[in-house]
């Protein structure tokens, strides 16, 4: 019996610093597993949904050509 009220008191205490940590903002830092990339909190372990990752680059991702720039002239100024 007394295992069954620690784990309840665990997760009341785990609730409690996360609900902490909702009004003072998480300590997040960046997580990586092996297909995936998210945002874990330091202090409550709250994690993010986060990003899968992937070998291939995404067609958004992909270097694009770009033209090349003109250099655009100024006319001389005058100081007074």
């Amino acid at each position: 019996m007394e295992s069954h009220t620690g784990d309840v008191g665990g997760r009341v205490m785990d609730r409690v610093r996360q609900m902490l940590c909702g009004l003072h903002g998480h300590d997040t830092l960046l997580q990586f597993q092996r297909d995936r990339m998210f945002l874990r909190c330091a202090s409550c372990g709250h994690e993010t949904s986060g990003w899968e990752v992937s070998d291939a680059p995404s067609a958004a991702r992909r270097p694009q050509t770009t033209p090349a720039l003109q250099p655009q002239l100024i006319r001389e100024r005058r100081v007074a």
